[in-house]
């Protein structure tokens, strides 16, 4: 049996999950000071940014599933500065000097996480050694030059460096390398290990937790789940994609699908043979876009995107077999040698989409409500900013994070149906028409190029 066929046996599971026991229900009324939906990365920043300040606060998360069951425990790994919109959208909306100060805080962001697991005894596999991102054609190599040049005339000369072939090929051995585009600001973690060391370290500092507690009501004030009620003075929203299976949010928020896989632990002929000896995250340059690391253990993680959205914003099974496949082949358009490596594991999960693909940080200070996320995958770095941003908020400190463009913004509705699930999945087919675009002609696609421009995302 090939590598392939043996990979599409393998159930959906995470290369990052472990079984751990399981935290009791929630099964009684409880009051406290500040009630989170989504033990995830988001609810369990905010509650342990909290806590550092107010140590006397009453907290008390709860999940549908478990901790870390959603995107947080399903991502590729990669804490990046990359915001899922360009600083010229940032702009458009805001101002140049806002955008300006919201890099400037993404970058900060990769270091303060570091920060923190140093300084809290956290160990999940922290590496900053940056993002390499390949150009593997003439139209991607162009894109070099021009995400420099434009990232110059911006204010942020520093922020993207362009790298030759052979600079390229010193950091990593992927086959076809025209150059590439570095950035320091990217760390690589390990998000199981993170998430589960994150929800210990909120309860060693007096944080309550319930699994297997889904919220069927999330009101102001007031958070009702099967078998007991929730009332705080602050109710935090943190359920991401899974926001729109909420009563009144089916059209704020689409979950869209990642798909990742891990091959198992190389040798160390291999990875040496590959230049394959490191943290560095990377990818290339193409539409749809694809990720990878190396775990400490030597295993290839490789990712990306292209699962079809599913009308209603349905969220059945996250594998999508022929993606799968695809992501398949690509990693073996990166590394041919690999052809016979058993793939260990693989998996998918939702993130979530807001209509103008900007996450967003808030609270309505007149019902006590707040809410965070639509990371369109950029969530591991964001939902750190996003929980110091909501300490903040609740405590009302005043810091300048506070005035970043992200707080309070108001993105619009998605379309109803069925002209979301139209607009959505042709965006996902043009980007894919785009990379075959620029195979056939080497030039930068003009379907992406309109794409960018309607959605603002890069």
């Amino acid at each position: 049996m090939t590598a392939k066929a043996e990979m599409l046996k393998l159930p959906n599971l995470p290369a990052w999950f472990e079984e751990t026991p399981r935290r009791p229900a929630l099964e009684r009324d409880v009051e406290c000071d500040v009630a989170i939906v989504g033990a995830g990365y988001t609810g369990l920043w905010t509650a342990y940014y909290l806590l550092k300040a107010r140590p006397d606060l009453r907290i008390t998360i709860v999940d549908s599933e478990y901790v870390g069951f959603g995107a947080s425990g399903r991502n590729g790994g990669w804490a990046s500065a990359i915001f899922p919109i360009s600083l010229h959208q940032v702009a458009k909306f805001s101002s140049h000097a806002d955008a300006l100060r919201l890099q400037a805080a993404m970058n900060d962001t990769v270091d303060e996480i570091g920060r923190v697991l140093a300084a809290e005894g956290v160990e999940a596999d922290y590496a900053k050694q940056g993002l390499l991102s390949l150009a593997r054609s003439s139209a991607q190599l162009s894109r070099v030059a021009s995400t420099v040049r434009a990232s110059t005339e911006f204010g942020l000369p520093d922020q993207w460096q362009a790298l030759d072939a052979r600079g390229a090929e010193d950091m990593v051995g992927v086959q076809g390398i025209k150059g590439g585009l570095y950035t320091e600001h990217c760390a690589l973690i390990h998000p199981g290990k993170l998430v589960r060391g994150l929800a210990r370290l909120v309860e060693s500092l007096g944080a309550t937790i319930h699994e297997a507690t889904p919220a069927t009501r999330i009101d102001p004030r007031c958070v009702t789940t099967p078998k007991g009620t929730l009332r705080a003075d602050y109710v935090l929203r943190a359920t991401e994609a899974f926001t729109c299976q909420q009563e009144g949010q089916k059209r704020s928020i689409i979950p869209l699908y990642s798909l990742v896989m891990a091959t198992e632990p190389l040798s160390e002929d291999v990875r040496t043979a590959l230049n394959l000896n490191h943290r560095l995250a990377f990818n290339d340059l193409r539409h749809l876009r694809v990720y990878a690391q190396m775990t400490t253990e030597g295993r290839l993680v490789f990712g990306g995107r292209g699962a079809p959205y599913r009308l209603g914003s349905r969220m059945s099974s996250d594998l999508v077999d022929s993606i799968h496949v695809k992501l398949h082949d690509t990693m073996l358009e990166f590394f041919p040698d690999l052809k016979d490596v058993r793939i260990s594991h693989r998996w998918g999960g939702a993130l979530g989409v807001a209509r103008d693909f900007c996450p967003s940080v808030g609270l309505d200070e007149s019902t006590g409500m707040a809410w965070a996320g639509r990371y369109v995958g950029d969530g591991v770095a964001t939902s750190n900013l996003a929980g110091r941003l909501l300490r903040n908020l609740i405590l009302k400190q005043d810091e300048e994070i506070n005035r970043l463009p992200i707080v309070n913004h108001r993105s619009p509705l998605w379309e109803r149906e069925p002209l979301r699930w139209l607009g959505v999945n042709f965006g996902l087919t043009a980007a894919g028409i785009g990379d075959g675009e620029e195979r056939l002609t080497g030039r930068p696609s003009r379907v992406a190029k309109v794409l960018e421009a309607l959605t603002g995302a890069h």
